[in-house]
């Protein structure tokens, strides 16, 4: 999740101070509730059920002015969703074909791909940058193909966000393509409508070639590759359209006149509709009512689709839809998990979404699905905890168990009382169950970044000071705090840095919480009850887009490298090795364009931005070979 950052000038650092050992000053472990009634997902015996249990939904949801505080009537389909040294001598191994070593997607967990915008399998890079694939040897650090996929045909178009690499071939993942109205009166400029992600599927054996393209309703929320298998989850809202009454009309009758548009609506409203083309040839279709799930307490205001594409055929297919009526913002993913997570909206309350702790009841939904085997993931369980999620990174799925950290309010006043906390959940006959929970963290705070690593937890809230809790999660049943470290700032993302140790990426602040610049924080958590930082780089009046952004942050544990894009474009290197954290180089790309990612492959350091793709030395950012973008 995104966060806006203040700067101002530096400040001077506020004295560290270490809270640990004493009982008083930690959190709660409390005993859990009886455990409420599970949040099964049922499917329809009909589609005269599955309707009828939509449009319920959505009168009981919907309210003078729409589904959502921010509906418009007259919504259109789709929804709306964001000089170079000679190069160093090939060995033969990599002259041969061999993989080179190298570093992937700065990925949540490990047998679970994410998305992005450049990928490699140590033989080649693949980036989409500009609307451009393009193909880059890395042995030969030299350009091998490239493909246009921007899609302008004249009424339709679309720019690639982000890909995953499975063999041969690319799925190329846009978020948000537009096509545009054809007026019949002159002199008008055609209009720009939303059309709905589009996924492209590129071969990339020989010259890049594209194999086929899949559009659906809604918008994309993410991507997980287990295996050959990519999974798309989109979500999309119902496309109906409410009438605009005169200014004199009171709340009933809008009120009763959207309810009889959604006593009119049939299937196709909430049903997301599919088009492909692959070989030549085009056709249509629309998820069907046997493939919908519901909860009962689905408000009918969106669905989840979760498709399916085996990369190993080399064809995309119908996606093999599953469909949720329900709503989520957050895709978590394991090697056999995928999880759905969002808050809960309920009947009569619809309110925007906000940061953690925005709203006094919010209470978070998960349903979780086995990815285990190819084809389309199975349901498994469902549950729901209180509060919020900053992002991906507040679950964890750990021997069985899933634990969740959130933010809480009570939603009173200008500044509500929040806390957070951490449950773990278990899966049992169909639901996931509560079985343990810590609580009571950085009261009048909010999360800004969690980790889990394994038995262990790592949670950072923040306004003004920065307490970074250590937490044993290994009994299930009994999660506890065994540490607390109050810095000033805070860490917006946490990465391991082998045992014991972890490194934070986020903003300084001074004693009253005002963001000073980036900050990077080496931390000694070898000793559960008492975390220490080792160190702290501090470039003033700097942010990183790896405060919000995993997929910028680049560590390499051999060197103790760590990459990250900063505020003037440039990739800003460092070294954490010891206890100390150093100023290594910069890498900058030709006008100034914001460097986006940073790979290693086969001992050279590939940077991508529009402009280009650098290979430097990641000793000091000494430039190896530069390929413009054409």
């Amino acid at each position: 999740m995104t966060r806006g950052h203040l700067t101002a000038a530096a400040g001077t650092l506020a004295a560290l101070t270490l809270l640990a050992g004493s009982a008083a000053a930690l959190p709660r472990h409390e005993p859990e509730p009886p455990p409420p009634g599970p949040l099964r997902l049922v499917s329809f015996d009909t589609c005269a059920e599955a309707l009828t249990r939509l449009r319920a939904a959505a009168s009981a949801s919907v309210g003078p002015w729409g589904l959502q505080p921010n509906w418009r009537t007259g919504m259109t389909p789709g929804g709306l969703a964001e000089p170079a040294t000679a190069p160093k001598s090939v060995d033969s191994a990599r002259a041969a074909g061999a993989a080179a070593e190298h570093s992937g997607t700065n990925n949540h967990e490990p047998g679970a791909d994410e998305p992005d915008l450049v990928k490699t399998d140590g033989r080649r890079i693949v980036t989409v940058t500009g609307g451009v694939l393009r193909v880059v040897d890395a042995a030969t650090r030299r350009a091998t193909g490239q493909l246009d996929l921007t899609g302008d045909d004249g009424r339709s178009e679309w720019s690639p966000d982000s890909l995953l690499l499975h063999g041969d071939r690319a799925l190329i993942l846009v978020r948000s393509a537009t096509v545009r109205r054809i007026e019949k009166s002159g002199g008008r400029r055609p209009a720009a409508v939303p059309a709905g992600p589009r996924l492209l599927l590129v071969d990339l054996a020989g010259q890049p070639t594209l194999a086929g393209t899949y559009r659906i309703d809604g918008s994309l929320l993410d991507a997980r590759l287990t295996g050959p298998t990519a999974r798309v989850v989109v979500r999309s809202q119902p496309r109906l359209v409410f009438p605009e009454l005169g200014e004199d009309a009171t709340d009933a009758q809008r009120l009763a006149a959207n309810r009889a548009v959604i006593a009119r609506a049939g299937l196709d409203a909430w049903l997301p509709t599919f088009d492909r083309t692959e070989g030549g040839r085009s056709d249509a279709g629309r998820v069907g009512c046997d493939r919908l799930s519901a909860a009962a307490d689905s408000t009918g205001t969106a669905v989840l689709t979760v498709l399916s594409f085996d990369l190993a055929t080399g064809r995309l297919g119908d996606g093999d839809p599953v469909s949720v009526a329900g709503d989520a913002d957050t895709v978590y993913g394991t090697a056999g998990s995928l999880y759905l997570a969002g808050q809960q909206q309920r009947p009569g309350q619809l309110r925007p979404r906000g940061r953690p702790g925005s709203s006094g009841d919010a209470t978070t939904v998960i349903h979780q699905f086995d990815t285990g085997t190819p084809g389309r993931p199975r349901y498994l369980a469902s549950g729901a905890v209180p509060g919020t999620l900053i992002n991906q990174y507040a679950l964890s799925e750990w021997q069985g168990h899933l634990r969740v950290a959130t933010t809480s309010s009570d939603g009173r006043g200008a500044r509500p009382s929040t806390e957070s906390a951490v449950y773990v959940l278990t899966r049992r006959d169909g639901a996931l169950a509560r079985t343990g929970t810590v609580s009571g963290l950085g009261r009048g705070e909010q999360i800004h970044s969690v980790r889990y690593l394994g038995p262990t937890g790592y949670v950072v809230t923040f306004r003004r000071t920065d307490p970074l809790y250590s937490l044993d999660l290994t009994d299930p049943a009994a999660p506890r705090v065994t540490g607390e470290l109050k810095i000033t700032g805070y860490s917006a993302y946490l990465h391991p840095a082998g045992e014991g140790r972890l490194i934070g990426v986020g903003q300084e602040a001074d004693a009253d919480g005002r963001a000073q610049g980036l900050q990077v924080s080496l931390f000694d958590v070898a000793d559960p009850a008492r975390p220490t930082r080792l160190a702290q780089y501090h470039l003033p009046r700097a942010g990183s887009t790896a405060e919000f952004d995993p997929h910028a942050f680049l560590y390499d544990p051999r060197t103790g490298l760590v990459a990250l894009p900063v505020h003037d474009g440039s990739l800003l290197l460092l070294r954490a090795t010891g206890g100390t954290v150093t100023r290594a180089g910069t890498v900058a790309h030709p006008g100034r364009a914001p460097v986006a990612r940073s790979v290693l492959v086969g001992g050279a350091l590939w940077t991508v931005s529009d402009a280009g793709l650098r290979a430097s030395d990641p000793s000091g950012g000494t430039t190896l070979a530069w390929l413009p973008a054409t």
